[in-house]
């Protein structure tokens, strides 16, 4: 049998932090797949405000769930679209990318 030098609180304090920590990154990596969907853009939220609204977001959860990134965070709906949306805000709040050659410097 092994024998634990830790109390009960010191493995529930240690899962607790596992657990945090698993969250957290789970987190990111949602954020980190809302990057990399090309239908998500500087104009999604107007779009899903507007009439094709419904499609669009359709879309967007199709793309996260073909990722499993997109699906860690399906136990926690309510921290999933609060993420969701505030990518969304801050890419409509931050507008267009610029131009490629606009953060390149040109060859020469």
């Amino acid at each position: 049998a092994v024998v634990s030098t830790q109390s009960t609180g010191e493995r529930e304090a240690e899962y607790l932090r596992y657990v945090k920590e698993k969250v957290a990154t789970a987190k990111s990596d949602f954020r980190q797949l809302l990057k990399e969907i090309k239908c998500v853009s500087h104009k999604s939220k107007e779009t899903l405000r507007g009439p094709n609204g419904d499609s669009h977001m359709r879309e967007i959860r199709q793309f996260l769930t073909n990722d499993k990134r997109g699906l860690v965070l399906d136990d926690l709906p309510e921290d999933r679209d609060r993420i969701l949306d505030e990518y969304l805000t801050e890419l409509e709040k931050f507008g267009p990318p610029p131009p490629p050659t606009a953060t390149r410097p040109a060859k020469r």
